[in-house]
């Protein structure tokens, strides 16, 4: 009888995550149990002005997913396709908050297939209670001192807290 070698299935998560929130949180922790392996892999979006470092946001994400064994956390530069296709995986796991989120994402989503067709995306909605959720909505809170603590881990909030206030 013939053994069939077993492909690891890994998929990429791929964003700014500028902090990371429970809402990525929610994303991460439901992807790392459909694949193998989980690559949360964070961009430096040239078009943002992000508040933390490349490295400080993969930090506070190492931190966050230090629980899930399967998941990986990386830094990229390049293009979306490239790093997939470096990292052999399979699978673009995107979020979705909204319809608008949904115009969007499937806008880059069809970009990638053009320039590789290999390249497929996978959108998870969003756990409703996040559905209002962003890195910018967290930042402009914190700007202000408000409590975001059921927005993100207590390791994003001291880093806030830190990098906003100097405590």
């Amino acid at each position: 009888m013939e053994q069939k070698t077993k492909i690891e299935r890994i998929a990429v998560y791929p964003g700014s995550f500028d902090p990371v929130t429970l809402g990525h949180m929610d994303i991460i922790h439901r992807a790392a149990k459909q694949y193998d392996r989980l690559i949360v892999a964070v961009l430096n979006n040239l078009s943002k002005k992000p508040l933390f470092s490349v490295e400080e946001r993969a930090e506070l994400l190492r931190q966050a997913t230090a629980d899930l064994p399967n998941v990986e956390v990386d830094v990229f530069r390049d293009l979306l396709v490239n790093y997939v296709d470096q990292k052999k995986a399979q699978v673009v796991v995107r979020g979705v908050r909204s319809v608008t989120d949904f115009e969007y994402e499937l806008q880059i989503a069809t970009t990638n297939r053009k320039l590789n067709e290999n390249v497929e995306t996978i959108f998870m909605m969003t756990n409703p209670i996040y559905s209002y959720l962003s890195s910018s909505v967290v930042k402009e809170i914190a700007q202000f001192d408000g409590d975001v603590s059921e927005l993100v881990t207590p390791e994003v909030r001291a880093a806030l807290k830190a990098k906003l206030h100097g405590q």
